[in-house]
């Protein structure tokens, strides 16, 4: 009872009751998120969308998105987290009521693009909401649940999905629309304003320019963290974009690709909670280049993958990757955002994950019809690249991280 009690403390001990509604509000957000991973099918089978226009809905899609995470950074510094919360949140509820009963495919398309902004405008201000309130010390934890929370919402969104998308697509629209709303109500009765004004202690980067996005767009140290992101972020696109062709050109049928998934998310949600306490020791930098290195491992070894066991066991390889790689790379981001700009950051940091979608399938595509099974090993190369990249740039960026909690730690003595 002591060991789990321990474990317990060391998992989501010391966590404050405002991060607590933060994470009820995007686990019911993740769990009711499920419209628009039928959206392609919805406008195939029930609106008769040829398969090349259902695509670009669905990129149109994607695009909103990117605009959204870049909206939702600035507002959340300029309106307050909460405030940006539910106006998105809202929107999107309401967004998807409508596509529930939208016929027009140019419509669609429309109602899909807004879909898009609001469903992304969330991400910065959810993060810098929790950086608001945690305390340093504690935010790996916090960062952790808050990535075992996600995916365990989409693998509850993965199951009502398919039951709800088999009864009516109209269902499907209104229960999503119905989830995103009781979020809303959620953060909107337990979740105070988190972001407290005060003189900014960003240095300016732009001579004669206050600072503001182009701050971060502009932060070298910062921006060699978001490439190597980037490069984490093609990896896992693999397992929804390349690996599924890959598998089917190995003769294997959807369902092991589907059971291939089913793992990793079964994975994450059993043990992610273990990890705060297994990387608490190490390095960020040092826990994100062996972290990356698993993952540039399991799908290098897919060079050699003739079956579903290979598929499997390298699958275990690049999912302890990707869970191991979480709490610090959700943390260093934290670290390295000035505290008046944290949303701004975050919603650059959140840019690679669109850039990633359309890039990993784009050219891996590419790179699959050409080099056959050699695509692993550039994949391989790749996480490798961005593990060596991890160890360079590590003690730059704790430099920077230090500079800027020295610069917090100065009394304000006046504000012109």
């Amino acid at each position: 009872m002591r060991g789990l009690r321990r474990w317990w403390d060391d998992t989501a001990g010391g966590l404050p009751a405002t991060f607590w509604y933060l994470w009820s509000g995007l686990l019911i957000n993740r769990a009711g998120a499920f419209a628009l991973l039928f959206l392609s099918l919805y406008l195939t089978a029930a609106r008769g969308a040829p398969p090349s226009l259902a695509g670009l809905v669905v990129g149109a899609y994607g695009i909103g998105g990117a605009a959204g995470t870049l909206l939702g950074g600035v507002l959340a510094d300029r309106w307050g987290r909460r405030a940006t919360l539910l106006a998105a949140h809202l929107a999107a509820a309401g967004l998807m009521a409508a596509l529930a009963f939208s016929t027009h495919l140019a419509v669609i398309a429309a109602l899909a693009t807004l879909v898009g902004v609001a469903h992304s405008m969330p991400s910065p201000a959810f993060v810098a909401a929790i950086v608001d309130v945690v305390p340093e010390a504690r935010r790996s934890r916090a960062f952790n649940l808050q990535f075992w929370a996600f995916n365990l919402g989409m693998a509850v969104a993965s199951l009502l999905a398919g039951i709800l998308a088999e009864a009516s697509f109209t269902a499907l629209f209104l229960v999503d629309a119905g989830a995103t709303l009781a979020a809303a109500v959620v953060i909107a009765l337990k979740v105070p304003e988190t972001l407290t004004r005060r003189p900014a202690l960003t240095p300016r980067t732009v001579v004669g320019r206050r600072p503001g996005l182009h701050t971060a767009l502009t932060d070298r140290t910062f921006l060699v963290f978001v490439g190597l992101t980037f490069l984490l972020a093609v990896l896992t696109m693999q397992t929804s974009t390349i690996m599924p062709l890959a598998m089917r050109e190995d003769g294997l049928r959807p369902s092991a690709y589907g059971l291939v998934v089913a793992l990793g998310g079964a994975l994450i949600v059993a043990g992610q909670l273990f990890v705060p306490r297994l990387i608490e020791p190490y390095r960020k930098s040092s826990v994100l280049a062996v972290s990356t290195g698993l993952m540039a491992l399991g799908f290098g070894a897919l060079t050699a993958a003739d079956g579903l066991p290979l598929y499997l066991g390298a699958a275990v390889v690049w999912t302890v990757g990707q869970m191991l790689a979480a709490p610090p790379n959700a943390q260093i981001n934290a670290d390295l955002a000035p505290p008046d700009l944290r949303a701004r950051y975050q919603s650059v940091f959140y840019l690679t994950f669109p850039a990633a979608s359309f890039v990993a399938p784009a050219l891996g595509g590419l790179s699959l019809e050409h080099l056959g099974e050699r695509h692993w090993l550039v994949v391989g190369a790749l996480g490798l690249l961005a593990a060596a990249g991890h160890l360079l740039a590590g003690p730059r960026r704790e430099r920077r991280v230090a500079a800027l909690r020295a610069a917090a730690a100065k009394p304000v003595e006046s504000v012109r």
